[in-house]
């Protein structure tokens, strides 16, 4: 079994009900968006060049409320991890601004697992 030391963990709301299909949309953005981030700042990029290495290991959780999803938000801040948050353009599903996801790294799984480790699966 292969053992990863990096990964992105893309949080979605579950409160707001979206079809799969506009889920797996909003999770990418999210995902895309971080990487993006990474590319930023030299230490974010290299644990983005070792997460590309190592096959791009992401999970996807779920929480219950914009509050929650701010709340997970800031404390990747907080830890120095790329983060990004996704507000929807309100073309299909949602009204215009409704925040969506966000993604936690790539960065160290251990880091990433302090703001979501607890939170369940989609």
């Amino acid at each position: 079994m292969a053992r990863f030391s990096y990964k992105q963990v893309i949080v979605v709301r579950n409160d707001l009900a979206m079809s799969c299909g506009k889920m797996v949309v909003q999770a990418a953005h999210a995902s895309v968006i971080a990487v993006l981030e990474a590319e930023k700042r030299p230490e974010w990029k290299r644990w983005l060049d070792a997460w590309l290495k190592e096959g791009q290991k992401k999970v996807a959780v779920r929480v219950e409320s914009e509050k929650e999803l701010l709340d997970k938000y800031r404390e990747a801040v907080k830890l120095g991890l790329p983060v990004s948050l996704v507000r929807d353009a309100g073309l299909t599903e949602l009204p215009p601004g409704t925040l969506t996801a966000i993604a936690v790294g790539p960065g160290p799984e251990e880091l990433v697992d302090r703001v979501t480790g607890r939170l369940k699966l989609v």
